[in-house]
């Protein structure tokens, strides 16, 4: 059968977020003005041309009448993400100091970013341990506005193909058109329209792709956000909201590894409300669906975003309980699979397997194909793809097979607990 090979670097030196609604500062060379766009956005549509330049571009080419008139709209100007300064050490803390009472530890922006920082360096010594003898390429980076971020990325070791595990604090402007659009206006402020609205981002975002196929693959991204405006700004209250989640993609489905890895999830979720697994795991199969395939990319876990309807000390520590529980859910499925026998059949699934992942991350991620669309670091948007993947003409396993019974899975998801 004919083949695909995908590859992609491990260098990085800018947090990936693929879930993630953070926006991304954005600059215009030609007016040397700051924007920013949620990844979940479309960007706004440029000015229109002026009369003048309409007439100039009125399609008069060979092949077309005398008289026509079509019109072409006008290019779309460059946009460059703004360039991140790499940085020898990495800072206490990527808040800044005019952020006032929000730069102490004790404030909720302080604890995310160390609860974050703490989850980054517990699933990195941890992944490290597993593959014993592997280390993490760390980039550390900071911005000229403000924030910064920590790569870490574990490439080609005796377990991992490809680990990546980043962080990042995020300052930026939000045109008033995204924050409408990303928090309809309550009736009181339709009359108003905001202008600018300044908003702070942070998150840890981590793909881990095993070189056996009987290991399976994990994501996992938390964040928190928060619009900066001043505290009565018409039109633009100030909001924020938390987000985030846990999946499992294996190749194989091993019944009692899929199991411990949702019971794990349900138990953090049920420390906080019973409602939220059940909720977030629902979400989770419907945010992860392959639509032009008709099935999902894995076996699901938990996902949820804009979550903002509850305490927010609750949050918090919701968010905390489940960055807690990445490693518990995950690394005792690696130790159980990581050496076992597989033979060259069991690669070419994980591969095929592996192409999905690719499918959905390049053509429905929010945060890969912003990133994608405005000219991002490359190698920073591309981070959570594995090293190797494979496309086959027409593939289809045998009814029946193991293979066969791991896509019925991602067709018709389950209840595994």
């Amino acid at each position: 059968m004919p083949t695909a090979t995908l590859s992609s670097s491990s260098s990085s030196s800018l947090a990936f977020f693929p879930l993630s609604s953070f926006p991304t500062p954005l600059t215009i060379p030609s007016t040397n003005a700051t924007l920013t766009f949620p990844s979940f956005l479309p960007k706004p549509t440029p000015t229109p041309a002026s009369s003048r330049s309409r007439m100039m571009m009125m399609g008069r080419g060979r092949g077309r009448g005398r008289g026509s008139s079509r019109i072409f709209p006008p290019p779309p100007k460059a946009v460059a993400i703004e360039k991140e300064t790499p940085e020898n050490e990495r800072p206490s803390t990527f808040l800044r100091e005019s952020d006032g009472d929000n730069h102490s530890p004790s404030s909720v922006r302080g604890r995310f970013e160390k609860m974050i920082r703490d989850a980054q360096d517990s699933v990195c010594q941890a992944i490290e341990a597993a593959d014993g003898g592997g280390n993490f390429k760390e980039d550390v980076w900071s911005r000229p506005g403000g924030g910064g971020g920590i790569s870490r990325v574990l490439q080609d070791g005796a377990v991992w193909e490809k680990a990546g595990v980043n962080v990042s604090v995020v300052y930026g402007v939000m045109p008033p058109e995204a924050y409408r659009a990303a928090k309809p206006a309550d009736s009181a402020d339709l009359n108003h329209k905001p202008g600018p609205v300044p908003f702070f981002a942070a998150g840890i975002s981590s793909v881990l792709h095993p070189k056996n196929p009987f290991a399976p693959t994990l994501h996992f991204n938390y964040r928190y956000f928060e619009t900066d405006a001043p505290k009565d700004t018409p039109g633009a209250p100030r909001q924020w909201w938390f987000g985030g989640g846990t999946d499992l993609t294996p190749a194989y489905i091993f019944e009692e590894d899929v199991k411990h890895f949702h019971s794990v999830q349900k138990s953090a979720c049920d420390k906080f409300d019973p409602s939220f697994y059940p909720r977030f795991k629902k979400w989770c199969d419907d945010y992860f669906y392959i639509k032009h395939r008709g099935e999902r990319r894995g076996l699901g876990g938990i996902f949820f975003d804009d979550l903002n309807n509850y305490d927010q000390e609750m949050l918090l520590s919701f968010a905390t309980e489940c960055s807690n529980s990445v490693v518990p859910a995950y690394l005792p499925i690696i130790e159980k699979r990581k050496d076992m026998p597989f033979t060259d059949h069991h690669k070419a699934w994980q591969q095929l397997r592996r192409g999905r992942y690719v499918e959905f991350n390049l053509v429905y991620d929010r945060g890969t194909t912003f990133g994608l669309k405005t000219g991002g670091r490359i190698e920073s948007i591309l981070v959570s793809l594995p090293l190797t993947a494979r496309w086959e003409y027409d593939h289809q396993p045998e009814e029946g097979s193991e293979e066969w019974k791991l896509l019925d899975a991602c067709i018709n998801p389950k209840e595994w607990i």
